[in-house]
């Protein structure tokens, strides 16, 4: 089994086998609202614990970055702006929070570097996975030493939205001289196998996966399926388990994190 159940007090979260190098989990509501800080005591007591204001964007950060713009008085409400936080260094822990967006956990099982992700919509169409990606590479990372973890997120089958948002989404997957109309994207998708994008039976909507697209850009980048792991589990289906803004409007957050 990929995704093993794992408890802390009678309280439950997740971990993936693909990351069993490193101390992680993916956290469920009934810890809301523990923070980070206390979270990563549950994982490994006295490492340092690293979070961003997450932003919907791609932008890509380590601590050292964090710690720098700290110090230079650079924040917001007293964290970095990002939506990613990447690391080489031993005793961190790193962590982003979601609701209905997808968390991932990325390790190198050769040069142990590691990163925590927040992808929405909008960071997925801004491309922040393969914008980490290129990050483990400057690190000196090799694509097939990476291993991924997709964890519970809103799935595709009950996630409407927009078609313009399928296909803005949808476009990252493309070069624009491919193909760059809305309707022809949109096709192409829903024409793929395990198609990320699904109708709707209400009109000028579509129904949006947006684990499956960060798969697939992942994929065109050289990862292969089997270093890609995504959790069986969508936040908006399963409510004793995950919070999911989709479904309660309320802005309450699971965490998830790994530590080097």
């Amino acid at each position: 089994m990929t995704w093993q159940w794992q408890g802390w007090q009678g309280l439950p979260y997740l971990t993936c086998t693909l990351l069993k190098d490193w101390q992680h989990g993916f956290f469920t509501q009934p810890f809301y609202p523990r923070t980070p800080e206390s979270l990563t005591e549950i994982l490994a007591k006295g490492a340092i614990t690293y979070r961003v204001k997450q932003v919907h964007g791609n932008r890509v950060l380590t601590p050292s970055e964090i710690d720098l713009e700290r110090q230079n008085k650079e924040l917001t409400d007293g964290f970095s702006c990002g939506d990613a936080i990447i690391t080489n260094q031993q005793k961190q822990a790193i962590w982003v929070a979601s609701a209905d967006c997808t968390p991932l956990l990325i390790g190198d099982v050769v040069k142990g570097n590691i990163a925590a992700i927040h992808a929405g919509w909008r960071g997925t169409a801004q491309k922040i996975v393969p914008h980490a990606i290129a990050r483990f590479q400057e690190l000196g990372s090799s694509l097939e030493n990476l291993r991924v973890a997709m964890g519970p997120a809103i799935s595709g089958e009950v996630y409407q939205v927009t078609e313009a948002v399928g296909a803005e989404v949808g476009s990252s997957l493309f070069k624009k001289e491919e193909i760059d109309s809305p309707k022809a994207i949109l096709m192409e998708l829903q024409e793929m196998f395990n198609p990320p994008i699904l109708p709707d039976i209400e009109e000028g909507k579509v129904r949006l996966d947006v684990r499956r697209i960060n798969q697939l850009q992942l994929q065109k980048l050289g990862i292969q399926e089997e270093q890609i792991a995504i959790a069986p589990y969508c936040t908006y289906q399963s409510p004793s388990h995950f919070f999911s803004y989709r479904r309660t409007g309320e802005k309450k957050v699971q965490w998830s994190g790994i530590v080097n």
